[in-house]
């Protein structure tokens, strides 16, 4: 199925790679970089790339691609899902994925990598049990696998591995009893001048943190479950009683996981929580005028908003006055940053000023897009609720939680 990774730094090196059966030369990776080199940005290389013998199908996440190779035809997806959750797993156990902790911890990824697929089949996915076969990096256990040569690979199998939920260890026991749930909610949209949405759409997880004794079984019910227009579930969930009930039944592994994907499309209204009036122009000497405002978020305060203007070629330099937060021009890559920070409702900040241009050089006619980024704490901003959680088999009570986040995906303005 898979036959070999590779790991390519925002550089264009192969820092990185992993071989299940065959040993496939690195010079496969040619084909990638003469593809990468005809786009003009990470998201637009296609995610399947068909060379004469092999098959290339690769995601772009923490500033690294992840290169799988095949030999025979797959299910694109099925490799796409795999390699996301080898970058998960790397976020689990090193807290962050980055080229220098993978370097850092060789040894442990090549373990975890060995674990997760098996000739070229995925074997154990679940982060817990990973933690059970491979014990997560520390200072102590580092020294003592140095000073011994042992590895951090257990001999045992996990408890779990062989039950029917092959993804909770059994035997768990806490002192507190605790469920926290995530809802977090991802807002891709294209906003054009005058403020109307051309395209808005939702993508939202649910994520957990489950710590809970014995073997409970979970059920989680939505107030407006009929929002979702796309799903997909962990394999812990029971599909049957989604579909008669609109309810999430599940045996919750141990620790953090995803419980849920979701989609709510643009034939659902999506509320756009952010408003951008921007007046940009090349024409006699180049001036620039953007305010950003906040509508639709319920009273909530808008967190970590960033605005990335690229500008052409030919502005050679920016002089701006603001209201709020900073902001800086690179003037390699003429990107023009706008750090607002904490956004209150009733204040809406604004940047103006002047661009430098380079005389005798052809402006463009379009104006360019603006991204933003931003987050709002306690706050769906398609509605959806949680309406209650409720557990069998066990008899204590645990303590339940559930956070909301709003958050920008692709959120450009034209």
């Amino acid at each position: 199925m898979i036959h070999s990774l590779f790991i390519i730094n925002s550089s264009g090196d192969v820092f990185m790679e992993k071989h299940w059966k065959s040993i496939v030369n690195k010079s496969v990776c040619d084909y990638f970089f003469d593809v990468q080199r005809k786009t003009l940005s990470p998201d637009d290389i296609p995610s399947a790339i068909a060379t004469p013998h092999h098959y290339l199908i690769s995601i772009y996440r923490c500033q690294m691609f992840f290169v799988a190779v095949c030999m025979s035809e797959v299910p694109p997806l099925f490799v796409i899902e795999f390699l996301h959750r080898v970058v998960d797993t790397f976020e689990d156990y090193f807290t962050e994925c980055t080229e220098t902790l993978i370097k850092e911890h060789y040894v442990v990824v090549y373990e975890l990598l060995d674990e997760m697929l098996d000739n070229g089949f995925p074997l154990a996915t679940e982060s817990n049990i990973l933690k059970e076969l491979i014990k997560p990096p520390n200072i102590l256990r580092t020294i003592a696998n140095t000073v011994t040569g042992r590895s951090n690979v257990s001999s045992t199998l996990p408890t779990g591995q062989l039950s029917n939920v092959p993804w909770r260890r059994t035997g768990v026991k806490y002192t507190n009893n605790e469920a926290y749930f995530d809802v977090i909610e991802e807002v891709d949209a294209i906003i054009d001048k005058s403020g109307s949405a051309v395209f808005a759409e939702i993508q939202g997880y649910i994520d957990c943190c489950i710590k809970l004794s014995g073997m409970p079984d979970l059920t989680l019910t939505f107030l407006n479950p009929r929002l979702f227009d796309d799903v997909s579930f962990h394999p812990c969930v029971r599909f049957k009683r989604w579909e008669s009930e609109k309810m999430l039944s599940f045996v919750p592994p141990d620790g953090n996981f995803r419980l849920m994907s979701y989609h709510i499309g643009s034939q659902n209204i999506v509320a756009i929580p952010l408003f951008v009036r921007h007046t940009i122009s090349f024409k006699d000497g180049g001036r620039l005028d953007i305010t950003v405002g906040t509508k639709q978020t319920m009273g909530k305060v808008v967190e970590g908003v960033i605005l990335e203007v690229p500008m052409p070629k030919s502005v050679l330099n920016v002089t701006l006055s603001i209201t709020q937060g900073k902001y800086s021009f690179d003037p390699v890559n003429k990107i023009l940053t706008w750090e607002v920070g904490r956004m209150e409702v009733s204040r809406s900040p604004r940047i103006w000023g002047t661009l430098n241009l380079q005389s005798g050089v052809p402006q463009p006619e379009s104006n360019p897009v603006i991204t933003l980024q931003f987050a709002i704490n306690q706050l769906a901003v398609s509605g959806l609720k949680v309406n209650r959680l409720d557990m069998y088999g066990e008899k204590y009570k645990p303590f339940k939680g559930v956070k909301y986040v709003t958050k920008a995906g692709r959120f450009q303005v034209r």
